[in-house]
């Protein structure tokens, strides 16, 4: 049972369509050469708010009724669907309480600043984030709205694969990241329904391998102490993504983390633009296993560009 309909996808783009970019899609004939494929990559580094967060958060804050819009919106993120959260509420004139842990990227934080967002501080722990925003909700009746585990977010995020599907029907694979499932799902969804011949497989990095690690055992294995420069790939897999996932994905596969810098470096170098490490490991993946399955014209979803430029890994 998908829960999430072509037309809700179809509603979700023309709802969001005003408020987002239609992102474009670059190739690089080296990359290709080397690899011996054909690479598009989606640039949702280009996207408002500098990631594909304000799809699903703009489609969220659009799909609310009075009722549930009368005392703004809150959410925990450690920065880019906070980020996406606090501008959707700032172009419907909500207010929006954003639970950030207190090692969150400055950039990401100033953000949420500059986008209205009042933040919440917390410890660097899912159980601390959590235990805030009930706080928070608690205090404000704002309405939740989680980076993932919900089905208008989904929706929002299977437009970014819809778009690359429209721009290139030919496409054999897209392999997008992985953390909470909000990307994954959606594109899946969107691949399941706008195409005949495409498969979606999800890249991860091996030190929060939970997604990869739940897919294998059939159901959800909580990440307990991640490790990985990828600070967007931390969280655990959602209730609401995890069925889509498991129906929908070919495979889940890890990657290192110095394969990561390999990749996020030669996007800076060969594309000319600012990606962040979490957007860079479905390159990573190709770099370091190969072509999974036999494809020949494949889709990257580079996730977002927020990226704090003190703290490169190269």
């Amino acid at each position: 049972m998908l829960h999430i309909s072509q037309a809700n996808i179809e509603q979700a783009a023309t709802r969001i369509q005003n408020h987002i970019h239609r992102t474009p899609v670059m190739t690089s004939q080296l990359i290709d050469e080397a690899l011996g494929v054909s690479l598009y990559f989606k640039c949702e580094n280009f996207q408002k708010a500098g990631a594909f967060k304000s799809r699903g958060a703009m489609n969220a804050v659009l799909s609310l009724d009075t009722s549930q819009s009368a005392h703004g919106v809150a959410t925990h993120s450690s920065g880019n669907h906070a980020q996406a959260l606090a501008r959707a509420a700032k172009i419907k004139g909500l207010p929006a309480h954003i639970v950030m842990p207190e090692n969150a990227p400055e950039v990401k934080i100033s953000a949420v600043e500059q986008y209205g967002g009042k933040i919440y501080f917390c410890k660097p722990t899912l159980e601390a984030r959590e235990q805030k925003l009930k706080e928070v909700v608690a205090k404000t009746k704002a309405t939740e709205i989680h980076p993932y585990d919900n089905y208008t977010i989904i929706a929002g995020q299977a437009t970014a694969a819809k778009e690359l599907l429209e721009d290139h029907p030919e496409l054999d694979l897209i392999i997008c990241p992985v953390g909470g499932g909000g990307l994954l799902s959606g594109t899946a969804l969107s691949v399941h329904y706008f195409s005949s011949k495409c498969k979606v497989i999800a890249a991860e990095p091996k030190g929060a391998d939970d997604a990869c690690r739940s897919f294998k055992a059939g159901h959800i294995i909580p990440s307990v102490q991640p490790n990985t420069i990828a600070d967007g790939l931390l969280t655990s897999l959602g209730e609401r993504n995890f069925p889509i996932i498991k129906e929908l994905v070919t495979d889940i596969i890890t990657v290192k983390e110095a394969t990561i810098i390999q990749a996020m470096k030669l996007l800076y170098e060969r594309l000319k633009i600012v990606v962040e490490s979490s957007a860079v490991v479905p390159l990573a993946l190709l770099l370091e296993h190969g072509i999974p399955i036999n494809a020949k014209q494949i889709g990257l979803i580079l996730s977002g560009g927020n990226v704090d430029l003190k703290k490169l890994p190269f």
